[in-house]
């Protein structure tokens, strides 16, 4: 299965432990992860996609990426296939204007549902359906759902809509795929792990695949010179507010304290960094 990593700052951060060099590291795991790399940074609301159908370790470009880039949103994914073959259009993150999805899944029999579910989608997007992922179909699916209540392409979409849209999304999809498995499932069973962003919010669910999320440090590094430091940088939050959340398929090594998410938990923030955290039910 794929690896997931995404973060979302009010100060740009740099990505360079997190996919290089930290313990889990995305880069080191791509040696079990082999058949593609993505990596999208966000400047100002304008997504910057970045990815081949190689090797992430084995490839100058993503090392060269994962050192300079300095965002306030950053997705990354690894790809281990097993739906749609090798190619740079099957590989993740995918875009549409300033959204972008990844994916750490299957479904199961997909090619008998694969009709049932493209009919989820609005006719806006199916001209862009380029790949031959499951992945790329469940994107279109959760866009489908947003756009009948929000512009796309709006500066200002509200969280709850985008939490309201992914939780009608992810009920429709059982309704065809089935309950969604446990993490130590075979990998040809249903799973439904993603992040989704636009820069502004972001959001991420645990769809059977383990994936974490922090908020907070034991200590942060920088508590004595970074103007935004506050308590909550370094305890759970209490009301809400945070001034980071990032998500990995596993915990990282440093200072950051993970937090597994239960199967259903679907957790996000928006523009002003409010921690949001509600469950969908599995069936």
């Amino acid at each position: 299965m794929c690896r997931l990593f995404g973060f979302k700052s009010i100060i740009k951060s740099k990505v360079h432990s997190s996919l290089l060099h930290t313990e889990n590291a995305l880069g080191i795991q791509s040696v079990d992860h082999p058949d593609g790399w993505g990596v999208c940074y966000y400047i100002g609301n304008s997504p910057h996609v970045i990815k081949a159908d190689k090797p992430a370790m084995d490839c100058d470009i993503f090392k060269k990426v994962s050192g300079v880039v300095s965002s306030h949103t950053v997705l990354a994914h690894i790809r281990k296939s097993t739906i749609g073959q090798v190619s740079p259009l099957n590989t993740h993150p995918f875009q549409f204007g300033n959204w972008t999805f990844a994916h750490n899944g299957n479904i199961e029999n997909f090619n008998k549902k694969k009709e049932a579910l493209i009919k989820l989608i609005s006719t806006t997007f199916l001209p862009y359906i380029l790949g031959t992922t499951d992945s790329e179909i469940i994107f279109y699916i959760f866009l489908s759902e947003l756009e009948k209540k929000e512009n796309l392409f709006s500066p200002n979409i509200k969280f709850k809509n985008i939490r309201a849209s992914c939780e009608r999304a992810i009920k429709n999809i059982i309704n065809i795929i089935g309950e969604f498995a446990n993490n130590d499932a075979p990998p040809d069973k249903s799973f439904l792990t993603f992040i989704l962003t636009n820069g502004q919010n972001l959001i991420a669910f645990n769809g059977g695949k383990d994936l974490y999320y922090s908020t907070y440090k034991n200590k942060c590094p920088d508590r004595d010179t970074c103007s935004s430091f506050a308590p909550f940088c370094e305890a759970p939050t209490r009301d809400g507010k945070v001034n980071h959340l990032l998500f990995s398929s596993e915990p990282l090594s440093g200072e950051n304290i993970w937090i597994k998410m239960e199967k259903g938990d679907l957790v996000g923030s928006c523009d002003n960094m409010n921690l949001n955290i509600s469950n969908v039910p599995a069936e």
